[in-house]
């Protein structure tokens, strides 16, 4: 069993209670061991990565929102202890934010992943993540547009 570094810990500072549950749950139930990466960002920060392509949009969950916290976190898969980036392992890491979604009291938000944007609430996607994320992949190739895999990426969403 894994659990978060105070510095994973730390970035979970001002994320919304609801996600911060499901990723203290999630370290419990994966496979794959995780860190947090980020939670909060300023506007500052998300223009710069809206401006590298590393985000789409300036509608970001990472900012405050309404109730003053972040809804997303970004989290980093460890194999070994190093740092890895394989998509497959994001899959495993999403199979654990999942489970975990469906045993916490979500407050009617629903849990997004980035390596599944069509599919607006994992906790009810019945089958694995990786097929959540090939689903994904097929709607984006029907529109005959390039998905964009953020598989760090966790966000609610109402």
């Amino acid at each position: 069993m894994f659990t978060l570094s105070n510095r994973s810990l730390q970035r979970l500072k001002g994320v919304n209670q609801v996600l911060v549950d499901i990723t203290l749950l999630a370290i419990q139930k994966t496979k794959v061991d995780f860190g947090v990466t980020t939670g909060v960002r300023t506007i500052h920060t998300q223009q710069q990565l809206v401006q590298q392509g590393k985000s789409q949009t300036m509608n970001s969950y990472h900012l405050l929102q309404d109730d003053m916290t972040s809804w997303a976190v970004d989290l980093v898969a460890y194999v070994d202890g190093d740092v890895c980036w394989e998509v497959n392992v994001y899959d495993d890491v999403a199979d654990a934010m999942k489970e975990a979604s469906q045993q916490v009291d979500r407050k009617n938000f629903r849990l997004r992943w980035g390596g599944a944007w069509s599919v607006p609430d994992i906790a009810n996607w019945d089958k694995s993540m990786e097929e959540a994320q090939m689903s994904y992949i097929d709607y984006k190739r029907k529109l005959k547009q390039r998905p964009f895999f953020d598989g760090p990426h966790f966000e609610l969403n109402r």
